[in-house]
């Protein structure tokens, strides 16, 4: 039974297969023709096994000849690189003179390379069972003519057996030596497999335990601020109105009493929100924090970095801030991690109140339409990160033309202004 992986990788390695065979088959006949007066195989024999090569050809390059056939797919490309041209080697030169042409030690040296591609086939989709059944019907393949249609003068049975012997053991040794070696390779390709879902696992239950660490952080961050403000302003707005006609003054005293807690606990507020905001932003502002993510980016993936990012920017609200850096964070990942590209390039305009911030590079590009249908979560992420400001986000991207990222934000100056 073919497993997923073998089925995924054989239509890769089908068209590689079939073009090797057909190489070997020109090769073969460019030295008979080349290198004897008389070439040892007849043209009759390069025209069977050309057509046979060139009906596997078509049955690759043929996109439903494998949903047609089946299971059969692979076991008829096996056996038309193997049994057919034993069989076609074997009826040719059995008509031929008795000598060198025509001895089973030539047949079997020109019918090897096929036979040990369609055996490495057969070891890597099967395993060790088939290359026995694989090896058996090459050894009959190979004596059933002469045994059915052997000339009566004909001497040469006994070194057929001898050949094919060698043959049956030659195939058998190196049979199983590749099916060992795929069964190894699936065995830990199942094992890193596993790997992977423990390790999957393991992150998203460190993502939740993070978060929820998080959450409760910022719990008791906003209950040592903000509960605490509101119940003592609570308290002390209680007091004023019970003092509010018996003593105006000491009313008034706790009226100034609680504007001032008000305005201490709204700092701690604010400093706790802030908390939650890129600490590079604070610590050296959207333009510089914006050169040293392409600074980093570019120095990881050894890129040549071309920036434009303007001296100074207008006051620009906190949320924004957030959005440019985690765009151009996220873009200028994915640059460095998946774009095998030479040059990155960033750039962001202020113009007329409008952000513009563009993340360029020159790399294999791919297609948008399906990496979205895909579910990839960072431009996702990117995409919903602009719709909230009220921005768009625009991806032109095409396979071998490289990939640009532009977010656009109009009226940038004055959104979310109140989350300052």
């Amino acid at each position: 039974m073919i497993e997923e992986d073998s089925q995924a990788n054989i239509a890769v390695f089908l068209p590689l297969i079939m073009a090797l065979w057909m190489s070997y088959l020109l090769g073969l006949a460019l030295v008979d023709h080349s290198f004897y007066p008389r070439p040892i195989f007849p043209p009759r024999y390069y025209l069977l096994h050309g057509l046979d090569a060139l009906v596997g050809l078509g049955l690759v390059l043929w996109p439903q000849a494998r949903a047609w056939l089946g299971r059969a797919y692979v076991p008829l490309l096996i056996a038309m690189m193997s049994v057919v041209p034993v069989f076609i080697a074997q009826m040719t030169t059995m008509q031929l003179p008795p000598g060198p042409a025509s001895s089973p030690e030539s047949v079997l040296l020109r019918t090897m390379p096929p036979l040990f591609m369609a055996l490495v086939l057969t070891a890597w989709q099967y395993g060790w069972p088939a290359v026995i059944i694989y090896t058996v019907g090459v050894a009959l393949c190979s004596l059933g003519p002469q045994l059915l249609f052997a000339r009566p003068a004909a001497a040469g049975l006994p070194p057929s057996l001898a050949v094919v012997a060698i043959e049956t053991i030659s195939f058998l040794v190196v049979g199983y030596f590749i099916s060992a070696l795929i069964r190894q390779l699936r065995r830990q390709r199942q094992a890193l497999a596993q790997a992977n879902a423990r390790l999957t696992d393991y992150a998203a239950t460190l993502e939740d335990l993070t978060i929820s660490r998080e959450r409760n952080r910022m719990a008791r961050e906003l209950h040592d601020t903000l509960a605490h403000t509101l119940s003592a302003l609570s308290i002390q707005l209680e007091a004023v109105g019970a003092y509010w006609e018996v003593d105006p003054a000491a009313a008034q005293r706790m009226l100034d009493t609680a504007i001032g807690a008000t305005r201490s606990g709204l700092q701690e507020t604010r400093r706790a929100l802030k908390s939650l905001r890129a600490s590079p932003l604070d610590n050296l502002g959207v333009s510089r924090a914006l050169r040293q993510i392409a600074d980093e980016a570019a120095a990881r993936a050894g890129l040549r970095l071309e920036l434009d990012l303007p001296d100074h920017l207008p006051a620009l609200p906190a949320a924004l801030e957030q959005c440019l850096y985690r765009v151009a964070q996220e873009a200028t990942a994915n640059v460095a991690h998946h774009a095998d590209a030479q040059t990155l390039a960033l750039r962001l305009s202020a113009d007329n109140g409008a952000i513009t911030l563009q993340i360029r590079d020159d790399g294999r590009g791919f297609i948008p339409e399906r990496a979205a249908a895909a579910g990839h979560f960072g431009l996702a992420g990117m995409r919903e990160r602009a719709q909230l400001l009220g921005g768009a986000l625009t991806i032109i991207s095409q396979p071998g033309r490289g990939t640009t990222v532009q977010l656009d934000i109009r009226d940038a100056t004055d959104e979310g202004a109140d989350l300052r």
